[in-house]
């Protein structure tokens, strides 16, 4: 069992954690093996996030003053939170991956940029393309009128080219 002061700095470390973050999804974890913990850790870490399960004494002491606040504060239960300071849509398509193979994983609730939002619009916001998706989707759009006005331009020149071509072949150009 943890000593006091050990507690004091679990509850100091995850309210530094969670001041930082901008979104967080309150789940449960209760019927799910370890083998599958294991896959959701490493599956929430490679989308940027965090995973980890906490005693609800201690989410509420240390969401307090943190946009995680209003979510955390009167929890009951066994719950376990993933949280992420980057692409609230990774994190949500990762935990909504996991809720579909490990029906014993499910959602509570989430706050996303400071915003309480339910479970139906944390699986619509898994729903979304990733922040990386819409990046390189605006790219090829700004570069697609460039390339059409390249290829524009360089048809006319090949096709003068052509012009030209035929004609000395045909001695057009003849004296």
């Amino acid at each position: 069992m943890k000593k006091r002061r050990e507690k004091q700095g679990d509850v100091e470390t995850l309210q530094a954690e969670l001041a930082q973050v901008s979104s967080l999804i309150l789940t449960t974890f209760q019927g799910i093996t370890v083998e599958e913990d294991t896959r959701l850790r490493r599956a929430v870490q490679a989308a940027g996030g965090q995973y980890r399960v906490v005693k609800n004494t201690l989410a509420k002491r240390a969401s307090a003053g943190t946009p995680a606040e209003p979510l955390l504060q009167n929890l009951t239960g066994m719950n376990s939170i993933a949280y992420t300071t980057s692409d609230p849509v990774a994190l949500a398509k990762v935990l909504a991956r996991v809720a579909k193979e490990v029906p014993a994983f499910q959602f509570k609730a989430g706050v996303v940029e400071g915003r309480v939002v339910s479970i139906e619009e944390i699986q619509q916001l898994a729903q979304l393309r990733s922040k990386d998706e819409l990046i390189g989707k605006i790219i090829f759009l700004l570069q697609a009128p460039a390339q059409r006005m390249a290829t524009a331009l360089a048809g006319v020149s090949r096709n003068l080219a052509v012009t030209v071509n035929e004609a000395v072949k045909q001695n057009k150009f003849a004296q």
